[in-house]
Parts: structure tokens; sequence; C-alpha cells
């Protein structure tokens, strides 16, 4: 009933503009340009010390229609393309039997504001496809505002420094951290250091873009 009322407000429009559908089959087919996976020894060039691997489904700056996509599911609120958008997960990840999904959380002043944690849905959707447990093992203590808008990549590291905390009491060896973007890697690097400290063995990161 509160789809029926939205599309009465807001009427669909897919990602090219086509009306009656957040996205065609053909958009589909486009959203991904090629992925990209960063194993340890880039990662610790890169200034990221405790995330083990990251694992992203496509460049994000060189596929205008994924960060369309994006930008619709978070900002436009357009929680169904969670689905979509975690299939692109789908293709980067290996096959895991041991591991427990985490997605990164949001403060809960921009949680009220969003409606909705679309790191939490693209978990929800990764584990359907998956078949592994979701759990919240972290909070996000304090705000840290946009990263995206902070110019540099010490800007970034600084801000976030100290923003999670770890909410669990037996965390499981084998992590792995759910988001939709990772630019500099700050905020996922800053979560695997408190899940490591707190008895992690092993923390990746699987995200639908990079860059």
């Amino acid at each position: 009933m509160f789809d029926l009322f939205l599309d009465f407000l807001f009427p669909r429009r897919s990602l090219t503009g086509k009306d009656g559908q957040w996205i065609t089959a053909a958009e589909r087919s486009r959203l991904a340009s090629f992925p990209v996976i960063e194993r340890e020894e880039t990662l610790r060039k890169r200034g990221l010390k405790f995330l083990d691997t990251l694992r992203a489904a496509s460049e994000y700056k060189d596929c205008l229609l994924l960060k369309k996509a994006i930008q619709t599911f978070k900002y436009g609120r357009v929680r169904s393309l969670a689905g979509d958008l975690a299939a692109l997960i789908d293709t980067v990840a290996p096959p895991l039997k041991d591991a427990v999904l985490c997605p990164v959380p949001l403060h809960w002043t921009r949680l009220v504001i969003r409606g909705f944690n679309q790191s939490q849905l693209l978990a929800d959707a990764v584990s359907a496809q998956r078949h592994l447990p979701v759990q919240k093992l972290l909070k996000r203590v304090r705000s840290t505002g946009h990263q995206a808008l902070r110019p540099g990549r010490s800007e970034r590291f600084i801000a976030i420094e100290g923003a999670f905390r770890c909410t669990a009491k037996d965390i499981p060896a084998n992590v792995i951290l759910i988001d939709d973007l990772s630019t500099t890697g700050a905020t996922l690097d800053a979560c695997a250091k408190v899940l490591k400290k707190a008895g992690a063995k092993r923390v990746e990161a699987w995200v639908v873009a990079h860059g």
C-alpha cells in the first residue's frame, strides 16, 4: 500500500528515465564496468592497516549508470534496488561457508533522516543469495558527517577514527563487511580495526563499487 502511495506522488522512472519501473533489464546489464579486488599487499600500500581484502563489483567513476543506481537507492530511498546491487556483489564474492556478514552501521541521526541503512539492506540481500548469516557487530558511536565532502585522504582517516565500537561479546573469526561504496577505504578499515581488536581473525569487505 505504501509503495502504491509513493507511486501516486512520485511516479516511477527507471535509471534512464523510462516510466513505470525503477530499473529495466537493459539497465541491469549495464550496471557493472569491471570488478576491483584488492588484497593485503595493495591495501597496506594504500594505508589500510586492518582490512584483509576488498572486493568491489565495479569501478564507480567509470560506470555512470551504477553511480545513478547507488544514488537512487540511497538518497532516492528506493529500497527495491538492494537486490540488484547485491547481485553485483555476488559476482565478485568467493564461495564461503564459515563467514558472517556485517553491515557497516549508520549513526542514529543519519538513520533517522534516511529511514534505513543501505548496508543492512545489501547485507540481507547478499545473505539470501549466499546463505550466510548477518550479524550487527558494530555501532557507530558518533556522527562523522559526509566523508565524500572531505577533500583529502588524511581528513577522512582522521574523521573516522574512534567512530565505531563492537556490540557483540563473541566475534566470529571471519567477518565480511558489507557496504555500497568504498573510496579511500577509511571507514571499512576503521570497522576492521575494531573487529580485529575484539577477536576477529580475518575481515574482508564486499561492496558494490570502488572509487
